[in-house]
């Protein structure tokens, strides 16, 4: 037990420091690597960028992609606090759910798709070194389930 104010507050601050430590940050710019990504049964893109401001708890992503259907941007604005929140990609809208699991950042995004919706659920981690960002994620559609993963190098 601590007797000494002082030591109480310095343990505190080490306590909150080693659990910041835990979580990444993800800011930079990044280029999607094709050699290291698998799209599975899903086209993959030509290139994708993305540019990414991670300010804990508030992440600002913007995507640049190109590929058999031309070329796309996004923005997505969310904070990292397990709530439910809406962005508008185009005229459509989705509702992402970002979250820490440990070093994890894991969000769940439901759009409408066809006739239903499509689930999205990302695991984002990020190599020891920093470099690269790997971004697990497992679809579910209307006309079944795949999975994806998508290395992006930091540039």
């Amino acid at each position: 037990m601590v007797k000494h104010p002082r030591c109480s507050v310095i343990l505190i601050a080490a306590c909150g420091l080693v659990l910041a430590q835990d979580k990444p940050n993800f800011s930079g710019e990044w280029k999607m690597n094709p050699e290291k990504s698998d799209y599975g049964m899903v086209p993959k893109p030509e290139k994708m960028t993305r540019r990414i401001a991670h300010n804990e708890p508030n992440l600002l992503i913007a995507t640049t992609q190109s590929g058999p259907r031309g070329e796309s941007a996004s923005e997505l604005k969310l904070v990292i606090d397990g709530k439910e929140q809406s962005n508008n990609l185009g005229a459509t809208e989705v509702k992402s759910t970002p979250r820490w699991e440990g070093s994890i950042l894991r969000i769940d995004t439901k759009r409408p798709f066809q006739d239903g919706e499509l689930l999205m659920q990302e695991k984002w981690t990020l190599s020891e070194d920093g470099k690269t960002i790997t971004i697990a994620t497992h679809i579910v559609a209307p006309m079944g389930e795949t999975n994806i993963t998508v290395a992006l190098d930091k540039q």
